[in-house]
């Protein structure tokens, strides 16, 4: 695996894992076209934030919210990107004794998928 700031060819992708073991290899899917590692980073650490406050109940200590985490939620991985990629580890435990805002949960606003769901039809 080649380790570079150059995206690979068709950008950067980010791999969505499934931390409840449903899926086979627990991947749900890989989500592509992004043209920068900022981009894809930003995805995923925003896709894992708000994962992270899907497991998150009123009353839940950090401990409670990343237990369940660890058993329902969807962690996320820059492909190909090795030292330069987000990792969710680098910042659980910040996650799960703050609660994150709206915007820090915004993965949608970075998905390049939606800029092709924009375009008009033909």
């Amino acid at each position: 695996m080649t380790e570079s700031l150059f995206a690979p060819e068709g950008g950067w992708r980010v791999r969505i894992l499934d931390l409840s073991g449903g899926a086979e290899d627990n991947i749900v899917e890989e989500v592509g076209g992004f043209p920068d590692l900022i981009h894809a980073n930003a995805f995923a650490r925003a896709y894992v934030r708000d994962s992270v406050e899907r497991c998150r109940v009123p009353g839940a200590s950090p401990r409670d919210v990343l237990s369940a985490w660890f058993a329902f939620g969807e962690d996320a991985e820059v492909l190909e990107s090795g030292e330069n990629g987000w990792r969710s580890a680098n910042e659980l435990d910040d996650f799960t004794a703050h609660a994150a805002s709206e915007m820090e949960r915004d993965w949608r606003a970075l998905d390049p998928r939606r800029d092709q769901d924009d375009e008009p039809e033909e």
